[in-house]
């Protein structure tokens, strides 16, 4: 009996071991060789090209950002996108209608080289660069021909109240200088308007881009063309690809007196309504609406809405047709990533945007118009129809 019990507990314990083993190798090899892992052939693709690769490797950033573009534009959504810190900053930038710099306009010579063109009164031009300056360094960042605009902008960008350094070759004889610019808040304006010089009764509101500060600035615009006497208005969308919902449906509240203006859902979740909670402040204005092909997105809901309350006749031909909203993460690295997380629609439309866009209810011809503005001379006659002459 004690032989037969010593026999069973000898074989348990090589049990044991074995399976202890067994265990101990899988999980070792799993560590070292993660074939389980999603992306187990592109850590092979970077692992063979780092062993065999007669090239130098680039830095790991640079490979990383072309791993995640090539696993977005996978992913088969155009309106999903990455964006590296540098584009992500200007974007941000651009939403928010404001950033921290020094007031100045940059381009290149015949050369490539980046040249400064400060604003009027702006801390560029009261810290005492002058037009033409020929920029070779800001802070310890060396300027030259091959280096990205967009990255130069975004060094000169930052906090406000915060110095940048600004290292210039002055014209006619290259003479170097320094100065050190205080960055202040620079508006960003996304709206610009005129009085129509055809129609003096016709005040042109231009909105580029929405953000944050637009529909502030629509209502600054009708006020300042009102006093300049412009009496009906045109709220050109033509070439706006969009920009913040929240602020797009704000700009349709300034236009209408109630009802909804959208409708949104998000994956697996409920429906969200956004109404009009009060009369806006534009809402009895005489008004058209122009949009072209690249009318989208928060332009598309402002347009789509309006036109289903019969606000507003549309001018202008069929907009791009864009019903979908993205969220905006923003990454370690501060670059960022946008996915395609909703749909949006307006009730009272006889189609959803996305399928063909918004049917214009006034239609032009851009086509052989000559130096004349198809779609601005629809609004004219839109008006004179309205209020014919006595």
């Amino acid at each position: 009996m004690k032989h037969t019990l010593k026999t069973t507990a000898t074989y348990l314990l090589a049990v044991l071991l074995f399976l202890l083993m067994f265990a101990a190798g899988y999980f070792t090899h799993a560590y070292l060789n993660p074939a389980t892992s999603k992306f187990a052939i592109l850590d092979d693709v970077y692992r063979l090209i780092g062993e065999h690769g007669y090239q130098p490797m680039p830095d790991p950033p640079a490979m990383e950002y072309g791993a995640i573009r090539g696993l977005v534009e996978s992913y088969g959504d155009p309106h999903t996108r990455f964006l590296e810190p540098v584009r992500a900053e200007l974007q941000g930038d651009m939403l928010s209608g404001s950033y921290g710099g020094i007031g100045a306009k940059l381009a290149r010579d015949g050369d490539g080289r980046v040249v400064l063109h400060p604003f009027p009164d702006s801390p560029a031009s009261e810290a005492g660069l002058l037009d033409g300056d020929r920029l070779l360094q800001v802070d310890n960042q060396p300027i030259t021909p091959e280096t990205p605009l967009a990255n130069v902008v975004a060094a000169i960008r930052g906090p406000e109240d915060q110095p940048v350094t600004l290292t210039i070759a002055r014209p006619p004889d290259g003479s170097q200088m320094t100065f050190t610019v205080k960055r202040a808040n620079i508006p960003l304006p996304s709206v610009t308007w005129n009085i129509d010089p055809v129609d003096p009764l016709l005040g042109m509101v231009h909105v580029n881009v929405i953000a944050s500060s637009t529909p502030d600035e629509i209502i600054k615009a009708v006020a300042d063309l009102q006093e300049r006497g412009a009496t009906r208005f045109a709220l050109d969308l033509r070439g706006n690809g969009g920009g913040l919902l929240d602020e797009g449906v704000n700009i349709a509240r300034l236009f209408l007196k109630d009802g909804v203006i959208i409708q949104r859902q998000e994956k697996n979740g409920d429906v969200k309504t956004y109404k009009v909670q009060e009369a806006g402040p534009l809402s009895n204005i005489p008004l058209v609406i122009l949009v072209d092909s690249g009318t989208a997105s928060a332009s598309e809901i402002i347009a789509g809405s309006i036109q289903a309350h019969s606000r507003a006749p549309l001018v202008g031909v069929p907009t791009y047709g864009k019903d979908t909203i993205q969220s905006v993460f923003s990454l370690a690295d501060h670059s960022s990533l946008a996915v395609t997380s909703a749909k949006w629609w307006v009730p009272g439309l006889p189609a959803p945007v996305g399928e063909g866009g918004l049917q214009p209810d006034i239609a032009v011809s851009p086509e052989n118009s000559g130096d004349a503005d198809p779609y601005l001379e629809a609004a004219r006659t839109c008006f004179r129809e309205e209020n014919p002459a006595p």
